[in-house]
């Protein structure tokens, strides 16, 4: 059943667009007739499920999307330089699929430093909250402007100057979060494009 449950719940985040790991997995306990289950899986094993199925079943469009949303990371990244752009999340990880935004994480003295940089740059966008865990127990809400470039969605924390210097936690395994500078998006993005030509 717990194998199942992973299978299912990686084949949810990929197909129905469903990014959070514990809404997958309560949905895939459900459909498996098993709301009440207390045997979830972890996300790590959820992640690389889903990575696998997409090697089976979206071999031809998920590499492409990939691509796609990594060149788009890196125009953004070079747009936003002033503020130390870092993606993070499925983009990086290579997790990404025709649901995904483009994640990245800025820094500034204050948030509005980043809202003034979008509106001079005649930008419309949207201001959220998103806490994030830092550490075992520790919390922070911090301020996220999502916009769209492309016709996709580029969402952007803002972090204090000190907040290069520690990683939030991932949802994925409770690590400090990957994060990766223009030069290694740029990277991987040469990488790929030589593993296609091959």
């Amino acid at each position: 059943m717990r194998e199942r449950l992973i299978q299912e719940a990686a084949r949810i985040m990929a197909d129905e667009g469903i990014k959070d790991y514990l809404q997958a997995k309560r949905k895939a306990a459900q459909r498996l007739g098993a709301p009440d289950t207390r045997n979830l899986p972890n996300n790590r094993e959820v992640q690389e499920a889903l990575l696998d199925y997409q090697r089976l079943f979206q071999a031809d469009s998920q590499p492409r999307r990939l691509s796609e949303l990594r060149r788009l990371a890196l125009e953004a990244m070079e747009f936003l330089a002033r503020f130390r752009p870092r993606l993070v999340g499925s983009v990086l990880e290579g997790s990404a699929g025709p649901y995904s935004d483009v994640n990245l994480h800025v820094f500034a003295d204050t948030a509005e430093e980043v809202a003034v940089f979008l509106m001079d740059h005649d930008i419309p966008f949207e201001t959220q909250e998103r806490r994030l865990r830092f550490g075992k127990d520790d919390y922070a809400s911090l301020t996220v402007y999502r916009f769209t470039a492309d016709g996709e969605v580029i969402d952007l924390t803002v972090f204090g100057e000190a907040g290069r210097r520690e990683a939030p936690r991932s949802r994925v395994d409770g690590s400090a979060m990957v994060r990766a500078k223009i030069e290694q998006v740029r990277a991987l993005i040469d990488e790929a494009g030589d593993s296609a030509a091959v």
